[in-house]
Protein backbone atom coordinates (compact mmCIF):
# COMPACT_ATOMS: atom_id res chain seq x y z
CA UNK A 1 0.00 0.00 0.00
CA UNK A 2 1.37 3.40 -0.77
CA UNK A 3 1.90 5.97 2.10
CA UNK A 4 -0.26 9.33 1.61
CA UNK A 5 1.90 11.84 2.53
CA UNK A 6 0.27 14.41 5.69
CA UNK A 7 0.88 18.12 5.72
CA UNK A 8 -0.34 20.99 8.37
CA UNK A 9 -2.59 23.42 6.92
CA UNK A 10 -3.38 25.34 10.67
CA UNK A 11 -2.49 25.89 14.11
CA UNK A 12 -4.38 26.72 17.02
CA UNK A 13 -3.40 27.52 20.48
CA UNK A 14 -4.49 28.27 23.95
CA UNK A 15 -0.84 28.44 26.19
CA UNK A 16 0.38 30.30 29.54
CA UNK A 17 1.94 32.40 27.12
CA UNK A 18 -1.15 33.86 25.35
CA UNK A 19 -4.58 32.84 23.69
CA UNK A 20 -3.27 32.19 19.96
CA UNK A 21 -0.64 31.29 18.17
CA UNK A 22 1.21 34.43 17.25
CA UNK A 23 0.97 35.86 20.98
CA UNK A 24 2.72 32.74 22.08
CA UNK A 25 5.15 32.19 19.66
CA UNK A 26 6.19 35.81 20.10
CA UNK A 27 6.38 35.28 23.72
CA UNK A 28 8.24 32.24 23.66
CA UNK A 29 10.78 33.97 20.81
CA UNK A 30 11.50 36.30 23.54
CA UNK A 31 12.33 33.97 25.79
CA UNK A 32 9.61 35.19 28.48
CA UNK A 33 7.83 33.13 31.23
CA UNK A 34 4.31 32.15 31.51
CA UNK A 35 4.59 31.12 34.96
CA UNK A 36 3.28 32.79 37.89
CA UNK A 37 1.93 32.51 41.50
CA UNK A 38 -1.43 30.15 41.29
CA UNK A 39 -4.73 32.10 40.71
CA UNK A 40 -7.11 29.49 39.96
CA UNK A 41 -7.24 28.19 43.99
CA UNK A 42 -5.69 29.49 47.26
CA UNK A 43 -2.73 27.44 47.08
CA UNK A 44 -1.72 28.28 50.85
CA UNK A 45 -0.59 25.48 52.51
CA UNK A 46 1.01 23.53 49.58
CA UNK A 47 4.76 22.81 48.81
CA UNK A 48 4.00 24.07 45.40
CA UNK A 49 2.35 27.71 45.16
CA UNK A 50 3.69 28.51 41.62
CA UNK A 51 1.95 27.32 37.85
CA UNK A 52 1.55 27.83 34.13
CA UNK A 53 -1.85 29.23 34.25
CA UNK A 54 -4.08 30.07 31.01
CA UNK A 55 -4.25 34.50 31.84
CA UNK A 56 -6.09 35.84 28.85
CA UNK A 57 -8.75 33.33 27.79
CA UNK A 58 -12.06 34.82 27.39
CA UNK A 59 -14.41 31.64 26.17
CA UNK A 60 -17.06 33.53 25.00
CA UNK A 61 -15.17 35.03 22.28
CA UNK A 62 -15.17 31.22 21.08
CA UNK A 63 -18.16 29.22 22.75
CA UNK A 64 -21.69 30.30 23.05
CA UNK A 65 -22.59 30.92 26.77
CA UNK A 66 -25.02 28.56 27.36
CA UNK A 67 -23.03 25.71 25.52
CA UNK A 68 -19.55 26.50 28.08
CA UNK A 69 -21.42 25.99 31.11
CA UNK A 70 -21.53 22.39 29.82
CA UNK A 71 -17.90 22.37 29.03
CA UNK A 72 -14.82 21.40 31.42
CA UNK A 73 -12.35 24.30 30.84
CA UNK A 74 -10.28 21.64 29.12
CA UNK A 75 -12.90 21.04 26.16
CA UNK A 76 -13.23 24.73 26.33
CA UNK A 77 -9.52 25.34 25.26
CA UNK A 78 -9.71 22.31 22.84
CA UNK A 79 -12.85 23.62 21.41
CA UNK A 80 -11.28 27.11 21.03
CA UNK A 81 -7.73 25.94 19.72
CA UNK A 82 -9.45 24.14 17.30
CA UNK A 83 -11.37 27.46 16.12
CA UNK A 84 -8.27 28.84 15.58
CA UNK A 85 -7.13 26.54 13.67
CA UNK A 86 -10.13 25.57 11.87
CA UNK A 87 -9.79 29.55 10.40
CA UNK A 88 -5.82 29.28 9.98
CA UNK A 89 -6.48 26.54 7.61
CA UNK A 90 -9.29 27.93 5.22
CA UNK A 91 -10.60 24.15 5.94
CA UNK A 92 -14.78 24.08 5.11
CA UNK A 93 -16.32 21.26 6.51
CA UNK A 94 -19.47 20.65 4.03
CA UNK A 95 -22.39 17.64 3.80
CA UNK A 96 -20.12 16.13 0.85
CA UNK A 97 -16.73 16.04 2.61
CA UNK A 98 -17.65 15.62 6.47
CA UNK A 99 -17.25 11.96 6.72
CA UNK A 100 -13.48 12.25 5.66
CA UNK A 101 -12.45 15.21 8.57
CA UNK A 102 -12.07 13.43 11.34
CA UNK A 103 -11.24 14.75 15.44
CA UNK A 104 -8.37 13.10 17.03
CA UNK A 105 -7.70 15.20 20.44
CA UNK A 106 -6.63 14.09 24.00
CA UNK A 107 -6.25 14.86 27.42
CA UNK A 108 -4.21 13.24 29.78
CA UNK A 109 -6.18 14.03 33.38
CA UNK A 110 -9.74 15.28 31.49
CA UNK A 111 -12.22 16.80 33.74
CA UNK A 112 -10.39 17.49 37.16
CA UNK A 113 -11.87 21.19 37.93
CA UNK A 114 -15.43 19.86 37.31
CA UNK A 115 -14.76 16.22 39.38
CA UNK A 116 -13.58 17.98 42.45
CA UNK A 117 -16.62 20.91 42.38
CA UNK A 118 -19.25 18.51 41.60
CA UNK A 119 -17.54 16.45 44.62
CA UNK A 120 -17.72 19.32 46.83
CA UNK A 121 -21.44 20.07 45.93
CA UNK A 122 -22.54 15.89 46.80
CA UNK A 123 -20.75 16.24 50.08
CA UNK A 124 -22.52 19.72 51.00
CA UNK A 125 -26.05 19.12 49.36
CA UNK A 126 -26.41 15.55 48.72
CA UNK A 127 -26.95 13.57 45.33
CA UNK A 128 -29.70 15.12 44.06
CA UNK A 129 -27.71 18.40 43.03
CA UNK A 130 -25.39 16.83 40.87
CA UNK A 131 -25.92 18.35 37.06
CA UNK A 132 -26.80 16.18 34.25
CA UNK A 133 -23.94 17.56 32.33
CA UNK A 134 -21.29 16.05 35.43
CA UNK A 135 -20.33 13.01 33.56
CA UNK A 136 -19.94 14.59 30.05
CA UNK A 137 -18.18 17.41 31.38
CA UNK A 138 -15.22 15.21 32.47
CA UNK A 139 -14.69 12.09 30.25
CA UNK A 140 -11.69 13.11 27.73
CA UNK A 141 -13.29 12.39 25.04
CA UNK A 142 -15.95 14.76 25.07
CA UNK A 143 -12.94 17.16 23.80
CA UNK A 144 -13.29 15.64 19.97
CA UNK A 145 -16.61 15.12 20.96
CA UNK A 146 -17.56 19.13 20.90
CA UNK A 147 -15.35 19.53 18.42
CA UNK A 148 -16.78 17.21 15.79
CA UNK A 149 -20.10 19.23 16.78
CA UNK A 150 -19.21 22.43 16.13
CA UNK A 151 -17.62 21.67 12.66
CA UNK A 152 -19.63 18.74 11.71
CA UNK A 153 -16.72 16.48 10.87
CA UNK A 154 -18.22 13.14 10.81
CA UNK A 155 -14.53 10.99 10.60
CA UNK A 156 -12.23 9.67 13.26
CA UNK A 157 -13.54 10.76 16.50
CA UNK A 158 -10.87 9.14 19.33
CA UNK A 159 -8.93 9.91 22.25
CA UNK A 160 -5.33 8.48 22.94
CA UNK A 161 -4.79 9.01 26.83
CA UNK A 162 -1.45 8.38 27.38
CA UNK A 163 -0.27 11.10 30.67
CA UNK A 164 2.70 13.22 29.30
CA UNK A 165 2.88 11.86 26.31
CA UNK A 166 -0.99 12.47 25.15
CA UNK A 167 -0.31 15.35 22.83
CA UNK A 168 1.99 13.27 20.41
CA UNK A 169 0.07 9.91 20.47
CA UNK A 170 -2.93 11.90 19.29
CA UNK A 171 -1.31 13.55 16.18
CA UNK A 172 1.17 10.53 15.24
CA UNK A 173 -2.55 8.36 15.36
CA UNK A 174 -4.12 11.15 13.55
CA UNK A 175 -0.89 10.91 11.08
CA UNK A 176 -1.22 6.99 10.70
CA UNK A 177 -5.14 7.40 9.58
CA UNK A 178 -4.96 9.92 7.13
CA UNK A 179 -1.81 7.94 5.67
CA UNK A 180 -3.85 4.80 5.49
CA UNK A 181 -6.45 6.43 3.70
CA UNK A 182 -9.73 6.58 7.04
CA UNK A 183 -9.73 10.59 6.01
CA UNK A 184 -8.20 13.21 4.54
CA UNK A 185 -7.69 15.72 7.24
CA UNK A 186 -8.10 15.52 11.13
CA UNK A 187 -8.40 18.18 13.72
CA UNK A 188 -5.70 17.14 16.17
CA UNK A 189 -3.82 17.51 19.31
CA UNK A 190 -3.57 17.81 22.87
CA UNK A 191 -5.30 19.43 25.83
CA UNK A 192 -5.25 19.76 29.83
CA UNK A 193 -6.69 22.36 32.50
CA UNK A 194 -5.97 20.38 35.59
CA UNK A 195 -4.77 23.25 37.87
CA UNK A 196 -6.76 21.91 40.85
CA UNK A 197 -5.82 21.03 44.31
CA UNK A 198 -5.85 17.62 43.77
CA UNK A 199 -3.46 17.77 41.19
CA UNK A 200 -1.42 19.77 42.59
CA UNK A 201 -1.25 18.08 45.93
CA UNK A 202 -1.09 14.86 44.36
CA UNK A 203 2.13 16.27 42.42
CA UNK A 204 3.73 16.98 45.47
CA UNK A 205 3.35 13.92 47.41
CA UNK A 206 5.11 12.43 44.46
CA UNK A 207 8.33 15.16 44.52
CA UNK A 208 7.19 15.59 41.63
CA UNK A 209 6.97 19.07 40.77
CA UNK A 210 9.37 22.45 41.55
CA UNK A 211 9.26 24.34 44.83
CA UNK A 212 10.65 27.40 43.92
CA UNK A 213 7.81 29.43 44.84
CA UNK A 214 9.96 32.26 45.70
CA UNK A 215 10.78 32.96 41.96
CA UNK A 216 7.84 31.24 39.79
CA UNK A 217 9.82 32.54 36.45
CA UNK A 218 12.93 30.69 37.17
CA UNK A 219 11.51 28.11 38.36
CA UNK A 220 10.98 25.54 35.21
CA UNK A 221 14.91 25.38 33.87
CA UNK A 222 15.33 22.25 32.23
CA UNK A 223 18.99 20.83 31.75
CA UNK A 224 20.03 23.37 34.36
CA UNK A 225 21.97 21.71 37.37
CA UNK A 226 19.65 23.01 39.77
CA UNK A 227 16.67 21.91 38.73
CA UNK A 228 14.54 21.25 41.35
CA UNK A 229 10.97 19.57 39.27
CA UNK A 230 8.62 20.60 36.53
CA UNK A 231 6.20 23.06 36.91
CA UNK A 232 2.69 22.66 35.83
CA UNK A 233 1.09 24.02 33.25
CA UNK A 234 -2.50 24.31 31.26
CA UNK A 235 -3.73 25.26 27.28
CA UNK A 236 -3.79 23.05 24.41
CA UNK A 237 -2.46 23.08 20.92
CA UNK A 238 -4.50 21.74 18.05
CA UNK A 239 -3.15 20.78 14.09
CA UNK A 240 -5.02 20.34 11.16
CA UNK A 241 -3.46 17.24 9.55
CA UNK A 242 -4.52 16.88 5.51
CA UNK A 243 -3.49 14.72 3.15
CA UNK A 244 -0.81 16.22 0.70
CA UNK A 245 -3.08 16.03 -2.40
CA UNK A 246 -6.29 17.47 -0.48
CA UNK A 247 -4.38 20.60 0.43
CA UNK A 248 -2.71 21.08 -2.58
CA UNK A 249 -6.23 21.21 -4.71
CA UNK A 250 -7.71 23.65 -2.58
CA UNK A 251 -4.74 26.07 -2.44
CA UNK A 252 -4.19 25.71 1.22
CA UNK A 253 -1.19 27.04 3.21
CA UNK A 254 1.40 24.39 4.04
CA UNK A 255 2.95 25.06 7.74
CA UNK A 256 5.24 21.37 7.27
CA UNK A 257 5.08 18.06 6.15
CA UNK A 258 4.70 14.82 8.95
CA UNK A 259 7.28 12.25 8.18
CA UNK A 260 8.03 10.25 11.06
CA UNK A 261 6.61 8.62 14.30
CA UNK A 262 7.22 6.51 16.98
CA UNK A 263 5.31 4.98 19.53
CA UNK A 264 6.23 2.11 22.47
CA UNK A 265 6.84 1.52 26.71
CA UNK A 266 9.56 0.96 28.75
CA UNK A 267 8.59 -1.53 30.36
CA UNK A 268 10.20 -0.27 33.75
CA UNK A 269 8.32 1.54 36.44
CA UNK A 270 4.41 3.68 36.76
CA UNK A 271 6.38 6.77 37.10
CA UNK A 272 10.33 7.15 36.30
CA UNK A 273 11.72 6.22 32.97
CA UNK A 274 14.73 3.38 32.09
CA UNK A 275 17.58 5.01 33.32
CA UNK A 276 19.77 3.90 30.34
CA UNK A 277 17.29 5.90 28.47
CA UNK A 278 16.41 2.37 26.39
CA UNK A 279 12.73 3.58 26.05
CA UNK A 280 13.14 6.79 25.01
CA UNK A 281 16.26 5.93 22.73
CA UNK A 282 13.98 2.98 20.67
CA UNK A 283 11.16 5.61 20.48
CA UNK A 284 13.05 8.00 18.39
CA UNK A 285 14.78 5.36 16.32
CA UNK A 286 11.40 3.83 15.43
CA UNK A 287 10.36 7.42 14.34
CA UNK A 288 13.55 8.33 12.41
CA UNK A 289 13.03 4.40 10.40
CA UNK A 290 9.03 5.09 9.74
CA UNK A 291 10.04 8.36 7.77
CA UNK A 292 13.32 7.19 6.40
CA UNK A 293 15.55 9.60 8.04
CA UNK A 294 18.80 9.45 8.73
CA UNK A 295 20.04 10.75 12.53
CA UNK A 296 22.29 13.14 10.92
CA UNK A 297 19.38 14.91 8.80
CA UNK A 298 17.67 15.96 12.20
CA UNK A 299 18.47 19.76 12.94
CA UNK A 300 16.11 20.13 15.91
CA UNK A 301 14.77 18.28 18.83
CA UNK A 302 11.93 19.71 21.16
CA UNK A 303 12.81 17.89 24.41
CA UNK A 304 10.67 16.55 26.73
CA UNK A 305 12.85 18.44 28.88
CA UNK A 306 10.57 18.33 31.52
CA UNK A 307 13.35 19.78 34.68
CA UNK A 308 13.06 17.04 36.75
CA UNK A 309 15.99 15.92 38.41
CA UNK A 310 15.70 12.16 37.02
CA UNK A 311 14.53 13.07 33.38
CA UNK A 312 16.41 15.71 31.67
CA UNK A 313 20.03 13.52 31.70
CA UNK A 314 18.30 10.23 30.89
CA UNK A 315 16.94 12.33 27.96
CA UNK A 316 19.80 13.78 27.15
CA UNK A 317 21.68 10.10 27.41
CA UNK A 318 18.85 8.84 24.84
CA UNK A 319 19.52 11.33 22.08
CA UNK A 320 23.30 10.68 22.43
CA UNK A 321 22.45 7.05 21.69
CA UNK A 322 20.32 7.67 18.83
CA UNK A 323 22.34 10.50 17.18
CA UNK A 324 25.79 9.38 18.47
CA UNK A 325 28.38 12.61 17.30
CA UNK A 326 25.63 14.11 15.28
CA UNK A 327 24.42 15.13 18.66
CA UNK A 328 26.64 17.65 19.01
CA UNK A 329 25.68 19.62 16.19
CA UNK A 330 22.10 19.01 17.14
CA UNK A 331 19.60 22.13 18.79
CA UNK A 332 18.43 20.62 21.38
CA UNK A 333 15.40 22.94 23.48
CA UNK A 334 12.59 23.29 25.48
CA UNK A 335 9.54 24.84 25.50
CA UNK A 336 8.78 23.57 28.92
CA UNK A 337 11.19 26.32 30.56
CA UNK A 338 8.59 29.16 29.52
CA UNK A 339 5.65 27.09 29.52
CA UNK A 340 5.91 24.97 32.18
CA UNK A 341 4.60 21.06 31.53
CA UNK A 342 1.18 20.94 29.59
CA UNK A 343 0.64 16.92 30.91
CA UNK A 344 -1.60 15.78 28.05
CA UNK A 345 -1.50 19.42 26.41
CA UNK A 346 2.36 19.36 26.20
CA UNK A 347 2.74 17.44 22.80
CA UNK A 348 0.00 19.59 20.95
CA UNK A 349 1.63 22.83 21.90
CA UNK A 350 4.79 21.65 21.43
CA UNK A 351 4.33 20.04 17.84
CA UNK A 352 2.67 24.16 17.39
CA UNK A 353 5.68 25.25 18.56
CA UNK A 354 8.69 22.56 16.77
CA UNK A 355 6.12 23.62 12.99
CA UNK A 356 7.09 27.55 13.25
CA UNK A 357 10.40 26.68 14.07
CA UNK A 358 10.81 24.81 10.63
CA UNK A 359 8.50 27.39 9.30
CA UNK A 360 9.82 30.33 10.54
CA UNK A 361 13.74 29.64 11.25
CA UNK A 362 13.80 30.64 14.54
CA UNK A 363 15.11 28.19 17.39
CA UNK A 364 13.11 28.79 20.82
CA UNK A 365 15.33 29.12 23.67
CA UNK A 366 15.27 26.85 26.81
CA UNK A 367 15.14 29.62 29.76
CA UNK A 368 16.72 29.78 32.70
CA UNK A 369 19.71 27.85 31.65
CA UNK A 370 22.43 29.46 34.54
CA UNK A 371 24.52 26.35 35.41
CA UNK A 372 25.70 23.43 33.36
CA UNK A 373 24.62 19.85 34.81
CA UNK A 374 27.86 17.46 33.70
CA UNK A 375 25.21 15.16 32.97
CA UNK A 376 23.42 17.27 30.72
CA UNK A 377 26.19 18.13 28.28
CA UNK A 378 24.26 19.10 24.12
CA UNK A 379 23.68 22.06 23.09
CA UNK A 380 20.80 23.38 24.42
CA UNK A 381 19.74 26.94 22.96
CA UNK A 382 20.36 28.62 26.04
CA UNK A 383 18.58 31.62 27.39
CA UNK A 384 18.01 33.01 23.83
CA UNK A 385 16.44 31.93 20.37
CA UNK A 386 18.32 31.38 17.83
CA UNK A 387 18.36 31.63 14.35
CA UNK A 388 18.81 28.96 12.03
CA UNK A 389 17.93 27.02 8.61
CA UNK A 390 15.68 23.65 9.73
CA UNK A 391 15.01 21.29 7.61
CA UNK A 392 13.67 18.43 10.27
CA UNK A 393 12.67 18.56 13.93
CA UNK A 394 12.03 16.07 16.40
CA UNK A 395 9.57 16.68 19.21
CA UNK A 396 10.12 13.98 22.29
CA UNK A 397 6.69 12.95 24.61
CA UNK A 398 7.44 10.71 27.59
CA UNK A 399 4.75 9.94 29.78
CA UNK A 400 3.98 8.04 33.20
CA UNK A 401 3.52 4.86 32.96
CA UNK A 402 6.88 4.22 30.57
CA UNK A 403 5.01 5.53 27.28
CA UNK A 404 6.71 7.21 24.65
CA UNK A 405 5.69 9.64 21.68
CA UNK A 406 8.22 10.89 19.25
CA UNK A 407 6.90 13.00 16.03
CA UNK A 408 9.32 14.24 13.36
CA UNK A 409 8.90 17.11 10.92
CA UNK A 410 9.73 18.56 7.80
CA UNK A 411 10.09 21.87 5.98
CA UNK A 412 7.26 21.29 3.37
CA UNK A 413 9.44 21.26 0.10
CA UNK A 414 6.80 19.99 -2.87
Amino acid sequence: MSSRRVVVTGLGMVSPLGTGVEKSWQALIQGKSGIGRITKFDPTGFDTTIAGEVKDFVPENFIDKKEMKRMDIFIQYAVASSAMAMEDSGLRITPANADRVGVVVGAGLGGLTTIESVHKVLLERGPGRISPFFIPMLIVNEAPGQISMRFGAKGPNTSAVTACATGNHNIGDAWRMIQRGDADAIISGGVEATITPLAVGGFNAMKAISTRNEEPEKASRPFDKDRDGFVMGEGAGILILEELAHALNRDAKIYAEIVGYGLNGDAYHITAPAPDGDGATRCMNMALRSGNIAPEEVDYINAHGTSTPINDPIETRAIKAVFGEHARKLAVSSTKSMTGHLLGGAGGVEAVFTILTLYRGIIPPTINYDTPDPECDLDYVPNTARKAEVRVAMSNSFGFGGTNAVLIFKRFEG
